[in-house]
């Protein structure tokens, strides 16, 4: 099953709390996993700074900068795994090392059902 594994962090104490993972850790663990075949796909993600939010309400585009909401911690990346389920999963966020400085979300992945074309 896939799950996608959500790292969020303060953004201004993600890089300067003396536990604080190096870029280089969070390399060799995405590298562990994709060896073990848990790994999908993964990224760190700009400043939230860069972040733009889209909403369509009433056939009417909002956009605005910055995050969908105000909160303390922003998503600073993402993990796409493969586990055999939820408990696997855990397991495996909990080695990533952001998880020290802030939290990761685990979100199973949803099937979109689309009509069959027949």
């Amino acid at each position: 099953m896939k799950y996608l594994c959500l790292v969020y962090s303060e953004e201004e104490k993600l890089h300067t709390l003396p536990e604080s993972p190096q870029d280089i850790e969070c390399l060799a663990y995405a590298q562990s996993l994709r060896e073990s075949g848990h790994l999908i796909g993964g990224e760190a993600l700009e400043s939230v700074q860069t972040a733009t939010t889209v909403r369509l309400r009433s056939g009417k585009l909002s956009i605005n900068d910055g995050p969908f909401a105000e909160t303390k911690e922003q998503l600073a990346g993402f993990y796409l795994i493969e586990a055999l389920d939820l408990d696997e999963a855990i397991r495996i966020a909990a080695g990533i090392p952001p998880a020290r400085v802030g939290c990761v979300e685990i979100r199973p992945v949803r099937r979109l059902n689309a009509p069959s074309e027949g």
